[in-house]
């Protein structure tokens, strides 16, 4: 048995404008396994530096043993700030309502500012773009309402690739009359093997899977397979802008609109939250908030 941890290859992509309003890093790491729960410290160590202390734990207790071979990691951090900050004096509580039909009073950001909202068949789109300093890449947040209150689930059901294209994209600016958006914070963390199987990625955890391209056959890149794929994320959404983390570790064994002049926006009940860099349309982050006030 092996007594450390060894880094195969580190790729890191930092984007770091110079004005200091984003922060966009993805860092990629392979640790051949070792001791197993000196190992499985080591990894959440790095994830908890690279995700400035968002995500602590990537892996839980037993998530490695003696046959785990391989652990490939990628932690993602973001931050950015609005490029129209709301006035913390103006943030006030107000009335938000739950699922289940109960309403709850939650810390409301307002503004009287311009946005961009977009109104469509049975939800409404609110783009906030984030300060990108002179980078030529642009990051915005957009806030999905469905026009029901209890219309989140529904929402999500009905959106395709198409109306997410057509619909998160850049717009005018018009006058707001009543706007309520709530401060957030979401994590989460999942074990997510089968929805990945559900989505046709079947052969990384068979016995017919080849990691030789990426782990030298000598060292068993033939013979190995994905046990388990562990992902967390973290959002945080305030005055000043979005703090957002997110981490996978993959663990390898031996085989086993309508717009209008004017617009109200009042996210008093459920929505969605999608994280986009506008100029590619790569979607970083995708969530809802069901209770602002719950962190998970």
């Amino acid at each position: 048995m092996f007594s450390h941890v060894f880094v195969l290859s580190t790729c890191e992509i930092i984007f770091n404008c110079d004005m200091c309003s984003l922060r966009f890093t993805l860092v990629l790491h392979f640790f051949v396994l070792v001791q197993a729960e000196k190992s499985r410290g080591e990894i959440n160590a790095w994830v908890k530096q690279e995700t400035k202390g968002k995500i602590d734990e990537i892996l839980p207790v037993g998530a490695l043993n003696e046959n785990t071979k391989l652990v490939l990691a990628n932690a993602l951090y973001f931050k950015g700030t609005w490029q129209k900050k709301f006035e913390t004096s103006q943030t006030k509580d107000g009335d938000f309502h739950l699922l289940n039909g109960e309403t709850i009073s939650i810390p409301m950001m307002t503004t009287k500012k311009k946005q961009e909202i977009s109104s469509h068949d049975s939800f409404k789109v609110l783009r906030l773009p984030y300060s990108n300093g002179q980078d030529a890449r642009s990051f915005s947040m957009y806030i999905i309402l469905p026009n029901e209150k209890a219309g989140l689930f529904a929402l999500e059901k009905g959106l395709t690739v198409d109306i997410l294209e057509k619909t998160l994209v850049k717009g005018v600016e018009i006058d707001v009359g009543s706007f309520k958006l709530p401060k957030f914070k979401v994590s989460a963390g999942y074990e997510v093997p089968d929805t990945l199987k559900e989505m046709g990625m079947k052969l990384p955890f068979s016995d017919e899977a080849d990691f030789s391209g990426m782990v030298d056959s000598s060292n068993g890149g033939q013979a190995l397979s994905i046990s388990n794929v562990f992902h967390k994320t973290f959002i945080e959404v305030n005055e000043e802008g979005t703090e957002a983390a997110a981490a996978t570790a993959v663990v390898s064994m031996p085989r086993s609109a309508v717009r209008r002049s004017s617009e109200d926006f009042i996210a008093d009940h459920p929505f969605m939250f999608v994280l986009k860099e506008d100029i590619t349309g790569i979607i970083v982050f995708m969530g809802h908030v069901v209770n602002p006030l719950s962190t998970s």
